[in-house]
């Protein structure tokens, strides 16, 4: 429910943004700030995507992410149209695949779930990150026109305070949470750009989701996460 609701209050910003920005576009020469900022807030939202799978391993419905956050812009020349961008942010995301966990006596083990040997209807990990995003950001913006060309490359570090795994099917369900199974931090590049409104995000993280994890036949799951999306930048 509460995503539904984020998503309507997103989509309902964008329009109220885009108006404001076309309307300031045409104020008068006397309040146009030549030290100006731009892209303080942004919001996203990304499809989740494992890379380096151990055999057997899939992913399955639809994994999401979704983005916010507050970045502080450091224009570093004179036509302000290169800057470095320092931010805070929150993430909240969901994996749907097929690596099962289970927990006896405190010790984690994984495997990968057959549909064809076992019956399931949901296997997804939840996370949630404070992330610390830092950019390198160009755009051909002016101090009196709102709409741009941008491209920003960058990295973002990121600390899960929170997780949960869920599983739903034979022999038993199993809900844990806050696993130590994880990594808690989580590091990867990033890159966005896109004109105006509308931007391509890409995360590609450097390290394995999993903490030192292995199958029951020694093989180490090094799965990985790209982010695919939009995100929004607001002044």
């Amino acid at each position: 429910m509460w995503r539904s609701i984020l998503v309507l209050l997103t989509a309902l910003s964008f329009v109220n943004i885009t108006t404001a920005q076309e309307t300031n576009e045409v104020a008068l020469d006397s309040v146009i700030d030549t030290k100006y900022r731009e892209d303080q807030f942004y919001i996203g939202a990304t499809y989740n995507i494992f890379i380096n799978k151990p055999e057997g391993m899939k992913q399955s419905g639809f994994s999401t992410g979704f983005h916010l956050g507050f970045i502080r812009d450091f224009p570093v020349n004179k036509n302000r149209t290169y800057a470095i961008g320092v931010g805070l942010g929150l993430s909240t995301n969901t994996f749907n695949q097929n690596l099962g966990i289970s927990k006896v006596n405190n010790t984690a083990s994984y495997n990968v779930l057959d549909p064809t040997k076992i019956t399931f209807t949901r296997n997804r990990y939840f996370t949630h990150l404070v992330e610390l995003p830092i950019e390198f950001r160009w755009r051909n913006s002016t101090p009196s026109s709102y709409k741009f060309w941008r491209v920003y490359p960058g990295f973002k570090m990121g600390y899960m305070f929170a997780n949960a795994y869920k599983y739903v099917g034979e022999p038993q369900s199993l809900r844990y949470t806050n696993l130590d199974v994880f990594n808690k931090l989580q590091y990867g590049v990033t890159l966005s750009g896109g004109y105006n409104t509308w931007n391509i995000h890409v995360y590609y993280a450097l390290n394995p989701l999993l903490n030192d994890a292995k199958l029951q036949n020694g093989t180490a799951i090094n799965a990985n996460v790209i982010k695919v999306g939009l995100l929004f930048y607001i002044l």
